[in-house]
């Protein structure tokens, strides 16, 4: 029954559409809902409003319910919001078989981003939310109750002052952190010295976001909208994964490569010379307080720094 229920809605895309499932959607599809019909344009471009207004507690909830009218009407970007929604547990209850389930079904139409998702996050089931399916609203996420925050003292002192307001990205970044198997407290020592939680902060160097992602990391690591919390983080958090690898677990020179690139790293064999990167290297480490990383050696070859530094006995 669940695998029917999944291929129901993917026959629903496609007659919805009237397109074959290789047709893919660009970034400014993504941001413009242009290709989409009026009236799922409009739903679209509803629950966007609705995800930008913090003085409404159910604004989410409200969205995931425009989400989830414009996937009945065979919208693979609704589907794919939905997913978003469903994995990070905002306005829905947390669900990371519905999240898996909504981007394999999004992906099949073609859809870049739902098609990334679906490399941090396994299919296991076909559990589609009903809400998909049928005219009902979806289940609403309890209220949230934030934790204490169990880390380094340093980071846990800044992080216990920050409003409510911005606590919600503490937990995103719990979610994604953990997907990537990356410390959330290195990257929460990293937002600290980047943005200082701000999601709209922009550099005169064109960085963008909480983690302040340059137009070229972003677009290495398929971030269209730097600006999108989720997208920032999931972004910010694979480049931190991946120096991880390069630099084999080694975090001063991880957060120097960070600051100021990897090549700027491996040019002058340690942290860079730049006031600007020593200055950051100093306050991210008396944040996150901590040395040494895991890491996964098959991502990627080892920066030949540390090759230097092996042959040397260092």
């Amino acid at each position: 029954m669940k695998t029917l229920i999944a291929i129901f809605l993917v026959v629903t895309l496609n007659v919805a559409f009237g397109i074959s499932v290789s047709v893919a959607y660009s970034q400014n599809e993504l941001e413009t809902f242009d290709n989409e019909p009026p009236l799922i344009r409009s739903l679209l471009e509803r629950a966007s409003v609705l995800m930008a207004n913090e003085n409404d507690a159910d604004a989410t909830w409200k969205a995931a319910n425009l989400y989830c009218e414009a996937a009945r009407y065979g919208s693979a970007e609704g589907v794919y919001r939905l997913g978003m929604l469903y994995a990070f547990g905002r306005g829905v209850p947390e669900n990371r078989d519905y999240a898996a389930n909504l981007f394999g079904i999004a992906s099949t139409h073609g859809h870049f981003e739902a098609q990334k998702m679906l490399e941090t996050i396994e299919i296991k089931t076909a559990d589609t939310p009903l809400c998909v399916l049928e005219a009902v609203a979806p289940e609403k996420a309890a209220k949230t109750q934030y934790a204490q925050y169990q880390g380094s003292p340093a980071i846990d002192a800044y992080v216990a002052q920050l409003p409510k307001s911005k606590r919600w990205v503490v937990d995103l970044v719990g979610t994604i952190s953990d997907w990537y198997k990356v410390d959330e407290k290195l990257v929460l020592s990293i937002i600290t010295a980047e943005s200082g939680f701000k999601v709209a902060a922009k550099s005169n160097k064109e960085a963008q976001g909480l983690m302040q992602l340059i137009p070229e990391t972003a677009e290495r690591f398929n971030v269209k909208n730097a600006y999108n919390a989720s997208q920032n983080i999931k972004g910010g958090v694979a480049y931190l994964r991946w120096l991880l690898s390069y630099f084999r677990g080694d975090v001063t020179l991880v957060v120097a490569a960070y600051n100021a690139g990897e090549g700027a790293v491996d040019k002058y064999k340690g942290v860079p010379p730049y006031k600007e990167t020593k200055a950051y290297v100093k306050k991210v480490l008396s944040l996150y307080q901590a040395k040494r990383h895991s890491y996964d050696e098959n991502i990627t070859n080892a920066s030949p720094v540390l090759t230097k530094f092996k042959q040397k006995g260092v």
